[in-house]
């Protein structure tokens, strides 16, 4: 083979060769999530999403998956290896709200709370970690909420399960730092997002009177936060919270 067919042969492999990594994105189909997965997509990276309901977002592998359902979870991180490659980043941002007062709130949607927001999260990271062990490399952020280091009344399961997510990164970041893996928690405050939109208005005044910056973020502006942590610039980065609140819970 002549000098100029290897240079060509090898072009031509380097075009078809993937680009990026591999990602998934939990509840990736609006909000925070698709803001994500449009800005990992943006750099160059493999952008698979779960959704459970609603419409799959184009321009993504979209996996209607239930994250609280192991046999589908599983099926999920198959899929997105099979088209993709194995996940190489993981951000675990499904997530649900059930608010009510302790005394009058029903296991049922307690369960439902903890199961989505933090029950689950543990489920994708342990399918997420075992192909980073093998890799060794990866990155994990777990959205989180400001919430969580302030209180809210009425939203005990819900707080309570993003707290769980701080203990969750800061064991797997002891378990896995030493694979070359990283896992770290971003937590937002008000964010515009449909969520947003059911908080009461007088409550949603009692936030933004919290919030030095005096108002809510945008989806783009947490997603800019999840692609550096997952990025080779934070490489000794790990067990670290990152809050993206506008100062809301500032000194927790």
């Amino acid at each position: 083979m002549t000098d100029a067919a290897v240079a060509t042969a090898a072009g031509d492999a380097a075009a078809s060769a993937p680009t990026g990594r591999s990602v998934l994105v939990t509840g990736g189909n609006r909000g925070i999530g698709l803001a994500v997965a449009r800005s990992l997509a943006a750099r160059g990276d493999r952008v698979a999403v779960t959704y459970r309901t609603g419409e799959p977002p184009a321009g993504f592998l979209a996996v209607r998956c239930d994250v609280t359902d192991e046999e589908q979870v599983e099926r999920a991180f198959k899929e997105v290896a099979a088209a993709q490659g194995p996940v190489e980043v993981l951000v675990a941002n499904a997530g649900i709200a059930r608010d009510g007062l302790l005394p009058a709130l029903a296991d049922d949607a307690v369960d439902a709370v903890l199961d989505t927001n933090l029950r689950a999260v543990m489920r994708v990271a342990r399918h997420a970690s075992r192909a980073m062990i093998g890799g060794r490399w990866g990155r994990m952020v777990l959205i989180s909420s400001a919430v969580a280091f302030t209180g809210s009344p009425g939203q005990t399961a819900y707080t309570a399960a993003k707290a769980g997510l701080v203990g969750l990164a800061r064991s797997l970041a002891w378990e896995l730092g030493r694979r070359g893996i990283t896992v770290n928690v971003v937590a937002p405050g008000l964010v515009e997002t449909d969520m947003l939109r059911e908080v009461r208005p007088a409550r949603l005044e009692q936030y933004l009177a919290m919030t030095p910056l005096g108002r809510a973020a945008t989806p783009e502006e947490v997603a800019a936060a999840v692609r550096f942590l997952t990025s080779e610039q934070a490489t000794y980065i790990t067990g670290a919270v990152l809050p993206v609140s506008g100062g809301l819970g500032m000194g927790h």
